[in-house]
């Protein structure tokens, strides 16, 4: 099983979603989890991590993770070429490498150029960045080209996206 995870922040509050699905070309067949947490961090440049991991490892303690083979997050594993851990790698850190993470964004870091792939889906010209750590790189981006879904991002972390701002 796959988890994907995406949190919205509004009133000091974070709502975090995570979508449990079985295949990665799987479109409609997925579980969801949802939490709201109040009081979380503030947003600090270069330390999103602070602000999102408490978020995700809160839902992922709710969840049975007895058959999870990878997650992904919005965002990226690493921050630069170097190995400085973004919200991606600090989750895999923090589940002591339990599983695989795959870090999507959807936006160029302009400090990671060989610990990400650009992968282009649909008749996008623009691509989504790929990280991952537990997991080649080459699998993670083949993975997430796998999705189902037309355009740029894929079917189901559009509709993560979307539970996630529902509030």
């Amino acid at each position: 099983m796959i988890l994907a995870f995406d949190s919205y922040y509004f009133d000091g509050k974070a709502k975090t979603v995570c979508l449990e699905f079985e295949g990665w070309a799987d479109i409609d067949n997925f579980n969801v989890y949802t939490e709201v947490l109040e009081h979380v961090a503030e947003y600090v440049p270069g330390e999103f991590y602070k602000r999102e991991l408490p978020c995700i490892l809160s839902l992922l303690g709710k969840i049975n993770t007895e058959n999870v083979s990878a997650i992904i997050v919005d965002g990226y594993v690493f921050l630069d070429d170097d190995g400085k851990l973004g919200l991606g790698g600090h989750l895999y850190e923090a589940i002591t490498h339990r599983w695989p993470v795959i870090g999507v964004a959807k936006s160029n870091f302009a400090t990671v150029d060989k610990l990400k792939m650009p992968v282009y889906r649909g008749v996008s010209s623009n691509p989504l960045f790929i990280s991952s750590i537990g997991m080649d790189a080459e699998i993670a981006a083949a993975h997430i080209k796998s999705m189902s879904g037309k355009f740029r991002m894929p079917t189901l972390l559009k509709k993560l996206d979307q539970l996630t701002k529902q509030v």
